[in-house]
C-alpha cells in the first residue's frame, strides 16, 4: 500500500513515474475512509480538493516540469493553521464555522511545493491540552491502542501520521504539543527554533512560545517537510533572518565526537523507570557509536512548568480576547446588550480548559498580582535560557525523555488538570528558551506503547538534530512501521 511508504520513497517513485500523485492521494484517502472512524484524527477531509491538487501535479509532471521533492505528497494540517476557504476551527465551538479568507504562510509554501492537503486534523481546543481530549469536536484515539490518548495538543496530527492516514503532517508546539504526541504515537516530531517557521496564519495561543513544525514517520521525511516550511517571512515580525541548509543533506555524518549532555533533573520529575531505561539505552547506543556523553545540570527545570503556565496563560488571555461573538465564529443567541453578548458568547463558545487558562492568565496579569507571578515567571524564563546557554558551552546536544510516561488511557486524567499538565514537564523548557528539539521513538513500555527520546540543541542547530536522530534511526532499523488498527 502506498500510504505505508515514507515521503522520501514516494517522492522518488513520483519523480521516476512509477506512481502518480492521484494514485498516492487515493491510497491515503482510502486509508482515511477505512480507519478514521476508529482513530478520529480528522475534523475535515478535503477529498475532492486533494484529488484536484494531485491531478494538477501529475499534469505539471507530464509537461516535463521539474517539481519540488514534496510535489504530490499528502500533508495534513493541524486545525489551528489557516487554510483559505477550508474550515479552521481550532477544534472549538467558538470557531465552528470559520473559513479563513487567506492561507497561512506555511500553507502558501506547501502549495508552491505542490503538496496535497487531504484535510485538517483534530487537536486540543486552541492547542490547550496534552491528550487531545479537550477538543469540542471529537475524540482522537492512539493508533497503537485505541483505548489510549494520542497526546496533545497535536494529537490528530500524530495519530494521522502513525496510522497511515497521511504521509506527513504539520503540528504546532507551544510547550511540547508536537513532541509529546509524537512520543505517544511513536513518530518523529520537530519543534523548530523559534522564528525559523512563520507564524503568520497560525491562530495564536501564546505568541512568544508557539512554533509550527513537521511530524513524520522518519527523520528524513521530517527534514523534507522542514525544508519547505522554514525561512524568513516579512509578514511575521518574529521571523528570523537566517540562512538555512538543505536539511535532507545534513544526515549521514555519524555521531563520533558529538558531545551529548544528559541532565540529571530530567530523570526525576515523575519520569517512570521504563521511560528512563529506554532513554538511557538510546543514549548508550549513541555512546557506542562514538558520541561523548556528559552528565549536566539544569537546576531550574523543576520550576519550569509553573513558569510556562504563567507565561502561556497570560498570553492566551490576551490573544483570545479577540473571540467576542462579534466579528466571526460563535455568537450567543439570547442576549441583552453588548456586554451580555461578550459574556455569553465566550462562556458558551469556549471549553473548560480554555476558560481555565484565560482566567489564570487574566489573574497573573492583574495589577495586584503582576509582580508576584507574571514578572517572576519572565525572570525565571531568562534564567532557564541562560542555564541552557551555559550547558551548550560544554555539549552539542542534550538528551532527555520526551514524555515522563507512555500514553495514558482515555478519560484517566480528564478530572485532574495538574496531572495532565505534568505530561509537558520534559518539553516546556525548550519553548521557554526558544530552542529546537526533536522527539524520536526509542522503545516501548510494558504496555506496548511508544517511548520518545528528546534531543535538544542550541538555536538553529536543526542540522545537528537531524543528523543525530537519523543516525539513531539507522541503528534501530527505522520507525516507519504502521500499527494494526484494532
Amino acid at each position: 500500500m502506498l500510504y505505508q511508504k515514507s515521503a522520501t520513497e514516494l517522492s522518488a517513485m513520483l519523480a521516476r513515474g512509477e506512481i502518480s500523485a492521484v494514485e498516492l492521494t487515493r491510497s491515503v484517502l482510502g486509508r482515511i475512509e477505512e480507519t478514521d472512524g476508529k482513530v478520529g484524527a480528522y475534523v475535515t477531509v478535503c477529498a475532492e480538493d486533494a484529488l484536484k491538487q494531485a491531478a494538477a501535479v501529475d499534469s505539471r509532471r507530464a509537461r516535463g516540469e521539474e517539481l519540488p521533492a514534496l510535489a504530490g505528497i499528502p500533508v495534513a494540517i493541524k486545525d489551528n493553521i489557516c487554510t483559505k476557504g477550508v474550515l479552521t476551527t481550532c477544534s472549538s465551538k467558538m470557531l465552528y464555522n470559520f473559513k479563513p479568507p487567506y492561507n497561512a504562510t506555511v500553507i502558501e509554501r506547501l502549495n508552491a511545493a505542490g503538496a496535497v492537503m487531504p484535510g485538517k486534523l483534530n487537536m486540543d481546543e486552541f492547542a490547550m491540552g496534552s491528550s487531545c481530549e479537550n477538543s469540542a469536536i471529537k475524540l482522537t484515539h492512539n493508533p497503537h491502542d485505541l483505548t489510549r490518548v494520542p497526546g496533545g495538543s497535536s494529537g490528530g496530527s500524530a495519530a494521522a501520521v502513525a496510522s497511515g492516514e497521511t504521509i506527513l503532517a504539520l503540528g504546532s508546539d507551544t510547550g511540547g504539543s508536537i513532541r509529546q504526541p509524537s512520543s505517544c504515537c511513536g513518530i518523529v516530531g520537530l519543534k523548530p527554533t523559534y522564528g525559523s517557521v512563520s507564524r503568520y496564519g497560525l491562530i495564536a495561543f501564546a505568541s512568544s512560545l508557539d512554533q509550527i513544525g513537521p511530524m513524520a514517520r522518519t527523520v528524513g521525511d521530517a527534514a523534507l517537510l522542514y525544508n519547505t516550511i522554514c525561512g524568513r517571512d516579512e509578514r511575521d515580525a518574529t521571523s528570523a533572518h537566517h540562512t538555512y541548509p538543505d536539511f535532507t543533506k545534513c544526515m549521514g555524518k555519524g555521531v563520533k565526537g558529538l558531545r551529548i549532555g544528559v541532565p540529571k533533573e530530567y530523570f526525576g520529575l515523575g519520569v517512570t523507570k521504563e521511560v528512563e531505561k529506554a532513554v538511557l539505552e538510546a543514549v548508550d547506543a549513541l555512546r557506542a557509536e562514538g558520541a561523548e556523553i556528559r552528565e549536566i545540570s539544569l537546576p531550574s527545570t523543576d520550576a519550569a512548568l509553573a513558569a510556562y503556565y504563567i507565561i502561556s496563560s497570560a498570553e492566551a488571555s490576551s490573544n483570545l480576547a479577540r473571540f467576542d461573538g462579534v466579528k466571526y465564529g460563535y455568537r450567543a443567541r439570547e442576549i441583552d446588550g453588548l456586554i451580555d453578548l461578550y459574556e455569553k458568547s465566550r462562556s458558551e463558545g469556549f471549553g473548560d480548559e480554555v476558560k481555565r487558562r484565560i482566567m489564570l492568565g487574566t489573574f497573573v496579569l492583574s495589577s495586584g498580582f503582576f509582580d508576584a507571578y507574571y514578572k517572576r515567571g519572565k525572570v525565571l524564563q531568562q534564567k532557564i535560557a541562560s542555564e541552557f546557554a551555559e550547558a551548550f558551552e560544554g555539549c552539542d546536544l542534550i538528551a532527555t525523555p520526551t514524555s515522563p510516561f507512555t500514553a495514558f488511557r482515555l478519560g484517566e486524567n480528564v478530572d485532574d488538570p495538574l496531572k495532565m499538565y505534568a505530561a509537558d514537564i520534559c518539553t516546556v523548557t525548550v519553548n521557554i528558551a526558544s530552542l529546537p528539539a526533536m522527539s524520536i521513538p526509542c522503545g516501548t513500555g510494558a504496555d506496548g506503547m511508544p517511548i520518545g527520546l528528546q534531543l535538544i540543541g542550541p538555536r538553529f542547530s536543526e542540522a545537528a538534530l537531524f543528523n543525530a536522530a537519523a543516525h539513531y534511526e539507522s541503528l534501530v532499523g527505522g520507525f516507519n512501521k504502521i500499527p494494526a488498527i484494532g
